[in-house]
């Protein structure tokens, strides 16, 4: 009767068999146990491709050895290493130096295996794993029995890394364990702070800075004669510049020409001191008839507010020209230009004057101008704290009818 082979290719002889050989056969069944209990083998992977490891009967076999080591490689894409089906065994396969090891797959020919995955390690690493005959089955800690002991872990081999979301429990930590070294900067949030646990006593003089304080209603600006409410905090929550004052008035324009004024910083209210030009007057006529004179420029006083830095244009009127000395009754000098301040006050000119009429010795004297919406209209002054302010209207002088006089303006502004 013939010898017979195992799943692992030891020679089975049976009694009378192999006379003179018995001793060779039995030392080679010897070495393919060795092999399988104790053999290393280098297996190189070609990325892509198959690699079939092979259990020749009686021969020493790339499938039979215990550990299966394989050669430095990138596997970039699907690669296979089978053994042969029909065998019951123990391995070790090592994946230390493989790059992207999920790639692989170890299984036998006709059966399944597995991939040498480590979720959340840098590289692959050594795997366990049996043959039942049918499949290669991982041998994985997860799937092991018994528990470890805290002796058996060292104390830097827990990590961050190894610690599973939400996996420390209010129960693992002990009291008092949770000291400030403990908490990095801006890790108390507002969510874990219970109402009411802010007392006085946790907060330190002075340490509550404007940044701290959540805004009211109000506005930030500088107001004046202000109207202000306190809440029982002592917030302020509303505020409101009042319409009355104009103190610290001081004098920041006088002049008559035309040009521009740049409010002050704080400046809020004006006085605006405006007068219109004179009219001119007409000739005295030939045969002595005197024209009366021009009209004199309207001159008001206007309170206005006025915004802080800002500039305002004013224009001052000019005086009318006198009427021309060559002619007779009719003759008209001409009317003065009116005087503005911005669009916040306008004073007009007074009208020129007509030659006298040939029964009179003299003219009536021209009307003058006024100063509409002003506080007090005073046409009739022609000074102010010995400022010219208005402007005349023209004589007459020589025949010649005379020019009248130019307009002017004194402007008071505060918090200049």
């Amino acid at each position: 009767m013939a010898s017979t082979y195992s799943d692992l290719g030891l020679e089975l002889m049976v009694t009378g068999e192999n006379a003179g050989t018995w001793g060779d056969k039995t030392n080679s069944n010897l070495n393919l146990i060795q092999q399988a209990v104790g053999g290393y083998e280098a297996i190189t992977l070609t990325s892509g491709g198959t690699v079939t490891l092979a259990m020749t009967d009686a021969t020493l076999s790339t499938a039979r050895n215990m550990i299966i080591k394989f050669a430095t490689a990138t596997i970039a894409s699907s690669t296979i290493c089978t053994i042969p089906d029909g065998i019951e065994k123990f391995y070790i396969f090592d994946c230390s130096g493989l790059t992207d090891a999920n790639n692989l797959t170890i299984k036998t020919v006709s059966g399944t295996g597995f991939s040498p995955t480590t979720a959340g390690a840098a590289s692959p690493k050594i795997f366990a794993a049996y043959s039942d005959g049918t499949n290669i089955v991982e041998v994985s800690l997860n799937t092991l029995g018994g528990t470890i002991a805290t002796a058996q872990i060292e104390a830097a081999a827990i990590t961050t890394a190894l610690i599973s979301d939400n996996a420390v429990t209010t129960a693992k930590i002990s009291d008092n364990q949770i000291t400030t070294a403990k908490i990095s900067d801006n890790q108390i949030t507002t969510a874990k702070v219970s109402d009411l646990q802010i007392t006085t006593a946790k907060i330190a003089d002075d340490s509550i800075t404007p940044d701290k304080l959540s805004n009211t209603a109000v506005t930030p600006a500088e107001y004046t004669v202000a109207t202000i409410t306190v809440d029982a905090q002592g917030r302020i929550t509303a505020a409101s510049s009042g319409a009355a004052g104009g103190g610290n008035m001081v004098v920041t324009t006088i002049t008559n020409s035309s040009g521009n004024v740049t409010t002050g910083a704080n400046a809020s209210k004006a006085l605006v001191y405006l007068a219109g030009a004179g009219g001119g007057c007409a000739p005295a006529t030939a045969s002595g008839r005197r024209a009366g004179d021009g009209g004199g420029g309207g001159y008001g006083v206007y309170g206005v507010a006025v915004d802080p830095s800002t500039t305002y244009p004013f224009t001052i009127g000019s005086g009318g020209n006198g009427g021309n000395p060559s002619g007779e009754f009719g003759n008209v000098g001409n009317a003065g230009q009116a005087s503005n301040f911005g669009n916040l006050a306008t004073a007009n000119a007074g009208n020129g004057s007509m030659s006298a009429p040939i029964n009179t010795n003299s003219g009536n004297i021209a009307n003058n101008g006024n100063a509409p919406g002003a506080d007090f209209d005073l046409y009739n002054r022609r000074d102010f704290f010995g400022f010219t302010t208005g402007g005349a209207g023209g004589t007459t002088t020589n025949r010649t009818g005379g020019t009248g006089s130019a307009g002017s303006l004194v402007l008071f502004t505060n918090k200049v």
